[in-house]
């Protein structure tokens, strides 16, 4: 089952320095039908002005993974923590026993990204962050595994997460195709960051998304050069 999520259909505000969009319910947002998918939480698309951000606030027991897709993002926390991520780059944030933090943009431009949220499975540990650099080249045509608590990843390049899921990207050429399989019991929630493509024959264009669960493969066709991103986990 592939359930489309277009971009207009998202719930959001325009809170005049932040310009969001909600794929799950979230602040005033609230639709019973959308409250997660899975593990997943919250995959709020956001627009930062240039010299705003979010203010210090608290999180705990809740894996926070952004994905920059223009611009950057600046991170400080309570653990000490300072680092700046770029288009294209990760940064995650496991809150564990609880953490603050602060995410500002500091740059000239306005910055876009997804904040992605899982539900650990690890309750009560020890917080930690990190931000990593991921080139796009290294996920043309595949996916690349970004941040992971999948036993499978451990080893790998990917940013450590408390969690049975993974965050992964692809890049596409307008005429190239994937087939990304999905194993019995797992679910994926993937979201067009560039371009359009067809999944599974579905069309999805820009910032839509698509709700995957028993179906053991997507094959993706780039209509557009295409930015994929892709959260893959258990599915209960």
């Amino acid at each position: 089952m592939i359930e489309l999520r277009p971009f207009a259909s998202l719930g959001g505000a325009d809170h005049g320095w932040l310009r969001a969009r909600h794929h799950f319910s979230f602040a005033q947002y609230r639709d019973p039908a959308r409250m997660g998918w899975g593990r997943l939480r919250v995959w709020n698309d956001d627009e930062i002005a240039p010299g705003t951000g979010f203010d210090p606030h608290p999180h705990r027991d809740m894996e926070i993974i952004t994905y920059v897709r223009e611009g950057a993002i600046t991170h400080t926390d309570s653990m000490g923590n300072r680092g700046r991520t770029e288009a294209g780059d990760v940064q995650i944030m496991s809150a564990g026993t609880g953490v603050v933090h602060s995410e500002f943009n500091l740059e000239q431009t306005p910055t876009t990204l997804f904040q992605i949220w899982l539900q650990t499975d690890v309750p009560g540990a020890t917080p930690h962050w990190g931000s990593r650099r991921f080139p796009r080249a290294a996920r043309a045509a595949g996916f690349e595994v970004l941040a992971s608590g999948r036993p499978g990843d451990a080893g790998t390049q990917a940013l450590p997460l408390n969690v049975d899921g993974a965050v992964l990207a692809a890049t596409l050429e307008a005429g190239q195709s994937l087939r990304q399989p999905l194993a019995p019991g797992r679910a994926a929630y993937l979201v067009v960051a560039k371009g359009r493509v067809t999944v599974n024959g579905l069309a999805l264009g820009p910032r839509d998304g698509a709700a995957v669960v028993e179906e053991t493969a997507l094959v993706i066709a780039a209509v557009t050069e295409a930015e994929l991103v892709l959260v893959e986990m258990a599915a209960t």
